[in-house]
């Protein structure tokens, strides 16, 4: 029998879904295509500029000759120097783009709790893409730069939590989808992030700065559009306006819930050190990559912000790959519940940049540019361990989160990112005095750390986040 659309069911929890699961998208509710596709185009956006933002500060805003024009700039400056004392024109620029990033994952805490109170996750989404759109834009102005900056958070703060938070509602609280439906999701981000710094890099380094944050605003436009197009497939909104709603939509926390909320926050420091090596790419990397690496091709200088297409397509791969690993590992053995794959994928990810602590001896005793190769060994590594934490952990905080606490929980899923990356920035400063070796190996101990973390967390208490109460067993030999 064809299954109903999403947005004609109601929103009780015994109608909420179809007796027989839609399963339009490849095997899955054709409200995760419209999702997914609007996600695409959203984080096109995002990575576009991120692609380009760190370059920019140290190569051209925050020169001495140029940081005078942000408005804004000396009370910002003032303010981190407090804290870490005085920086360079590259420190600056990595503490500033660390806590941006860093901010674009605590934002979606406030996002979430604006839906789940106030007005509802659509209108919350739709608010938050105008803003980035406008924010994206306000870049192509040195003076408003920090405004741009303010707009993007508070948009990225209004949709990221929100739609993913969608991806969840598409899904049964038992339904087994739910993990591999979050690994397509991050999957379209995947492709995005091959084709912003493509476009948005070139753009941006070969032509003008402004050109590719200008592209990086029209890709937030079209994203708009996709979800306003693809609203009658998507989960309904939950009824509003009265006490009796509210508290059917938010029922009481019950003492098991309240148990697996606190577990999720303890978690949070430990996926902090698990994502230091994959943010790094985005902050440190291209620097030091920009400074030891060989980009010369057939005598064209290669763009930096190419490198994180390369990784993008790698990641790519790896997630599709992880996706058939764990379906093809499912038929023949007992599949690892959440906190295993994410243990398993942060031990991993740790090689990769334990790998560039073999790339700077090597350029420490050679005094040579150092090969492209290590770029790809890295972001295999990296991207292989990526797939099995970030998409996973948003699975494991959707499905335990409480009834009408959805967009809340994800948002503090987001906090471990938000941590992360403003460490991350503070990592980042100490690229001009610690050598290469050390640098490197300390980001391959955090994140090895995190995977023996989460390992701890879940032998001890992985029974408060079993699906259906269940023990958590371990993966069949």
């Amino acid at each position: 029998m064809k299954s109903l659309p999403v947005s004609t069911l109601a929103a009780t929890p015994d109608a909420s879904f179809p007796a027989a699961p839609d399963r339009r998208f490849f095997g899955h509710p054709a409200g995760l295509g419209w999702l997914a596709f609007c996600e695409l185009w959203e984080r096109f956006s995002y990575y576009g500029m991120q692609a380009l933002l760190v370059l920019y500060l140290t190569n051209y805003l925050f020169l001495p000759e140029n940081i005078g024009q942000v408005a804004g700039i000396d009370a910002l400056r003032g303010f981190i120097e407090r804290v870490t004392g005085p920086r360079s024109p590259q420190q600056l620029a990595s503490a500033v783009f660390g806590l941006y990033a860093g901010f674009v994952y605590l934002m979606p805490l406030f996002g979430g709790l604006l839906a789940d109170r106030l007005l509802g996750r659509t209108k919350t989404i739709v608010i938050g893409a105008c803003l980035m759109a406008l924010g994206h834009f306000l870049m192509a102005f040195e003076s408003s730069f920090l405004v741009a900056l303010a707009c993007l958070l508070v948009g990225v703060g209004c949709f990221k939590g929100n739609i993913a938070a969608q991806v969840g509602d598409l899904y049964a609280p038992g339904d087994k989808r739910r993990a591999s439906a979050f690994q397509i999701f991050m999957l379209a981000i995947q492709i995005a992030v091959i084709v912003a710094p493509i476009v948005c890099g070139t753009l941006g380094e070969k032509v003008a700065w402004h050109w590719g944050f200008g592209a990086a605003g029209v890709g937030m436009v079209i994203g708009l559009v996709v979800y306003l197009a693809g609203r009658r497939h998507l989960p309904p909104e939950p009824a509003r306006g009265t006490k009796a709603a509210t508290a059917a939509a938010r029922p009481a926390l019950t003492g098991a819930e309240m148990g697996r909320l606190a577990l999720l926050l303890v978690l949070i420091p430990v996926l902090t050190l698990s994502v230091v090596g994959n943010q790094q790419f985005y902050n440190a990397y291209p620097l030091w990559s920009q400074k030891h690496m060989d980009l010369v091709l057939l005598g064209w200088q290669v763009p930096v912000s190419w490198l994180q297409a390369v990784d993008a397509a790698i990641s790519t791969l790896t997630m599709i790959a992880s996706i058939a690993f764990w379906r093809w590992w499912a038929t023949r053995r007992r599949e690892p519940d959440e906190m295993m794959k994410m243990a398993l994928g942060s031990l991993v990810a740790a090689g990769a940049p334990a790998l560039l602590v073999i790339a700077a001896w090597q350029i420490d005793a050679s005094h040579e540019k150092i090969s492209f190769a290590w770029t790809l060994g890295y972001t295999i590594l990296n991207d292989i361990g990526f797939a099995n934490v970030l998409p996973v952990g948003l699975a494991l905080y959707s499905r335990v989160s409480p009834r009408g606490l959805a967009g809340l929980v994800i948002g503090m899923y987001y906090l471990h990112l938000f941590v992360g990356n403003t460490f991350v920035g503070w990592l980042a400063g100490f690229l001009e005095t610690m050598p290469g070796p050390e640098f490197w190996g300390l980001h391959a101990v955090l994140v090895g750390s995190a995977g023996v973390l989460l390992l701890a967390c879940r032998l001890l208490f992985g029974r408060l986040l079993a699906p259906d109460g269940a023990t958590p067993q371990p993966a069949s030999p």
